[in-house]
């Protein structure tokens, strides 16, 4: 009895990791056509989406992943393949918030602060390609991250309706550990799709991406202003 009981316990484990195997295989199938590695073969679109992370570890040492999306997102900017960087992240806590922490970089970077949008709604990968979306009114976008990331959130914008590539920038050579979390991630990603059918935790009002108004030279970055708050007797220009 008990050797019966081992034995159904060994083959259930064998059968989810099979399972979770070929789901894992299944996500980076379907969205490979859309995953560009090379610069100069992506195509231009108006807004890059920057998905955040931590910038350092809890040991103090900085987070490789984030250099590399930094890179990546002045790399598609500098060129000219996206005019817009959205920042999407969280910023759950005061000392913690991935928005902030890349626009700062970036700026010193040299882009320019007009060129910056800021979501600090984006808790979840699915939060920050949706929002993408119904917030900031862009329905065909670039993403800038990690190709395994990369495979993750295009499985999610193509369920959702939602067009997008993505600019998989260089991952660190040792990720077993991470690429390990990403298959229970991608799990956990279909249960959202199709089971939970879990929206965002927060939308709000549209922000459409462009600036409607034109932004003063000293505004702190985008959302751009209002025309109350635009100098006086300025006189919009039309591009």
């Amino acid at each position: 009895m008990l050797k019966r009981l081992i034995y159904g316990l060994i083959c259930l484990i064998a059968l989810v990791v099979v399972a979770a195997f070929f789901l894992d295989r299944w996500v980076s199938w379907r969205t490979a056509p859309y995953v560009y590695e090379d610069l100069q073969s992506l195509p231009h679109r108006q807004v890059g989406v920057v998905l955040g992370t931590a910038k350092y570890y809890r040991t103090g040492v900085i987070n490789q992943y984030y250099l590399y999306r930094m890179q990546g997102a002045l790399n598609a900017y500098n060129s000219g393949k996206v005019n817009y960087l959205l920042l999407s992240g969280d910023n759950a806590l005061q000392s913690y918030n991935e928005p902030m922490t890349m626009r700062r970089d970036l700026i010193a970077a040299g882009v320019d602060p007009a060129d910056i949008v800021l979501d600090y709604a984006g808790f979840r990968t699915l939060d920050s390609i949706v929002r993408t979306r119904r917030v900031f009114d862009t329905n065909d976008f670039i993403i800038i991250t990690q190709r395994f990331h990369c495979e993750r959130a295009l499985f999610i914008a193509l369920n959702m309706g939602i067009q997008a590539q993505c600019y998989a920038v260089p991952s660190p050579k040792n990720m077993l550990n991470v690429r390990l979390r990403e298959v229970g991630a991608r799990l956990g990603a279909l249960a959202d799709l199709y089971i939970m059918h879990r929206q965002p935790r927060f939308l709000g009002p549209l922000i459409p991406i462009p600036a409607i108004h034109p932004v003063p030279e000293n505004a702190q970055g985008y959302p751009a202003v209002t025309p109350e708050q635009l100098p006086e007797n300025r006189t919009p220009e039309i591009e």
